[in-house]
């Protein structure tokens, strides 16, 4: 993020470390039409490089209380989706946007189970899924079970969740609650790594690194999420201000052989 590459470079660059597949930002894509781009045309590069779009990252305000700010940030869902449609993907990470600040109130979890509901209603109506996603430091859906229960909670054959190895320590969550999800209930989980000689709640995004160079119990978490059955996709998440600062194709090779030897540990 930190060397602001166009998308289509970040595809090239996706391509050539060996991934499978990429998860742009919506801000990216934005940019990229706003800058003249043609949606169809990086649709195709991504598939002629052989690469999936499993996910993408934005931010609406889908489960704020307030009704009008809740609306724009369900059209604003819609918008995002639509994007994320026209390249083929078919998931958005679906993050407690607008409800994460410390002052930001304590949200009612069935109402955010309704209103979890009505961004899937809206994500079939595209044929793109909002995935639930764990946010560590947010006041809201900081914690795995908070997670799981509206997803549970809205009621929607297409509900999910998105994990994240950072997030749910972040939180406050153990990872022996992996081993209660069901593999088909998560699309994508964030791979990363964190240290522990800094206070939980003092962590944040710049101090996230490489699987492997952190204190995660990675073995633990692959094999909980073998045990679920999970077959979904692994996506490398890092905002390490040191990583931005060196060759993007070197961090992105050496990012997958983190994730690739994590795998192998169970």
């Amino acid at each position: 993020m930190g060397q602001k590459l166009p998308l289509p470079e970040q595809v090239r660059i996706t391509a050539a470390a060996g991934y499978d597949a990429i998860e742009p930002w919506i801000r990216d894509i934005e940019q990229y039409v706003q800058s003249g781009g043609s949606l169809a045309d990086l649709r195709k590069q991504i598939a002629d490089a052989g690469l999936t779009v499993e996910s993408a990252i934005g931010f609406a305000n889908w489960i704020v209380d307030d009704d009008d700010q809740r609306r724009a940030g369900l059209e604003q869902l819609r918008r995002d989706m639509d994007l994320v449609r026209q390249i083929g993907g078919a998931r958005i990470a679906a993050p407690p946007a607008g409800a994460s600040r410390p002052e930001s109130p304590q949200l009612d979890l069935f109402a955010a189970a309704k209103r979890y509901r009505a961004a899937l209603e809206i994500g079939h109506e595209i044929g793109v899924t909002p995935q639930a996603e764990v946010w560590g430091h947010s006041r809201n859906l900081s914690r795995l079970g908070e997670t799981v229960f509206v997803a549970v909670e809205s009621g929607h054959p297409d509900a999910c969740i998105l994990p994240d190895i950072y997030h749910i320590y972040r939180g406050g969550s153990d990872f022996a609650g992996l081993k209660l999800l069901s593999g088909a209930a998560v699309h994508v989980f964030h791979v990363n790594d964190y240290p522990t000689d800094v206070p939980r709640a003092e962590l944040n995004d710049a101090l996230r690194v490489y699987p492997g160079d952190g204190d995660a119990p990675l073995t633990e978490i692959v094999s909980s999420l073998r045990a679920t059955g999970f077959q979904g996709v692994l996506s490398l998440e890092l905002f390490n201000r040191e990583l931005w600062q060196q060759d993007p194709l070197e961090v992105a090779k050496r990012g997958l052989e983190s994730v690739q030897r994590m795998i192998s540990l169970a």
